[in-house]
């Protein structure tokens, strides 16, 4: 009989692989963990794991917070288990913040070691101290924006670790995502006073306008795709600050990043072949036009013969939290 309500749990973890990371961010990070109903009660009982990934500007423990006119992730998953949608699961949700508002889940010389953070300390922590079903077939990642593309990248390259996925919206399609945004670059960097100023002055500027997250967003990207280590912040950036013009040789680092290329390689096929669960779905009015990836992708899915899941919805970017309604029961069904 389950008596046990469900609870979230908290702890800090001080990891190795952020120490001395590039930006000064905290190596001291806390994991966040949703236990479900009658987890206290069944002690002899292991659960399928689902790792939840942040969207960019947001962060494991703020996905647990209330939200005006909507229920909070506990709220939400317990109804999905009240409601016999999903059995019970552990969900993590991990900090890998930065101070450029993310950290795109991979490992850089911009921002630092998140992906080693996520696969060679967070999850071995969490198998040795919650009582989790061990391996990849039981244990799957799921997110929203910058946290679908963490979800559907960490699933191709670690199928060792994520035996099932969802991406929700996910940065997909550079040319479409990125260049964009890329094109006001140079104007906002001037903006701002260089990129060393805007660097430095990230935590006062106010107020954080449509502008400044325009830009953090593409730092955040430079950062992350445009590595170098012998470049002054650890990246070169994408285009000229002088002419905004788009530097070729730094964008094609970028296209190396985006699955809708990834998924040609001969590892990401296979990985793609192994997973239990390859879910992806946008909205058909998406303001970032990320909806032209996820049908790019789909195609290619399709044309590899890939088994997957794929749906568009009437909605756009924003706001979509709803939609874990329908993942999180399929992850569940492929972990189980």
């Amino acid at each position: 009989m389950i008596t046990s309500q469900s609870r979230i749990e908290q702890f800090m973890l001080d990891s190795h692989a952020l120490r001395d990371n590039p930006l000064g961010d905290p190596h001291v990070r806390p994991i966040t963990v949703y236990l479900p109903p009658g987890h206290d009660d069944m002690l002899d009982r292991r659960y399928p794991t689902i790792y939840l990934l942040s969207s960019h500007g947001s962060t494991g423990p703020s996905l647990v917070n209330w939200r005006p006119w909507d229920v909070t992730i506990q709220a939400q998953i317990d109804a999905l288990i009240e409601g016999g949608q999903m059995g019970p699961a552990i969900v993590v949700m991990p900090d890998l913040w930065t101070r450029f508002g993310g950290s795109q889940y991979i490992n850089s010389a911009g921002m630092g070691r998140y992906e080693d953070y996520l696969i060679d300390e967070i999850v071995p922590r969490i198998d040795a101290s919650y009582r989790t079903l061990p391996g990849p077939e039981h244990r799957g990642v799921v997110g929203r924006s910058s946290g679908g593309f963490g979800a559907i990248t960490q699933a191709i390259r670690h199928p060792e670790i994520f035996g099932a996925f969802a991406c929700h919206s996910g940065d997909l399609y550079w040319e479409f995502t990125c260049l964009p945004p890329l094109s006001r670059m140079h104007q906002q960097l001037a903006r701002f006073g260089g990129l060393d100023a805007f660097i430095r002055d990230i935590p006062t500027i106010r107020p954080k306008s449509g502008t400044f997250w325009d830009l953090i967003m593409t730092v955040c990207w430079a950062a992350a795709f445009g590595g170098n280590p012998d470049a002054p912040h650890g990246f070169d950036l994408p285009v000229d600050p002088d002419t905004g013009a788009l530097r070729e040789d730094v964008w094609a680092r970028w296209l190396e990043h985006d699955p809708v290329r990834l998924i040609d390689t001969p590892d990401a096929i296979d990985a793609l072949r192994r997973a239990r669960l390859a879910f992806i779905d946008v909205g058909q009015y998406d303001e970032y036009q990320l909806q032209v990836g996820a049908r790019l992708l789909h195609r290619k899915l399709d044309a590899l013969g890939i088994a997957h899941v794929y749906e568009e919805y009437p909605d756009g970017h924003r706001d979509t939290h709803y939609r874990y309604d329908v993942s999180l029961p399929r992850l569940y069904e492929a972990l189980r």
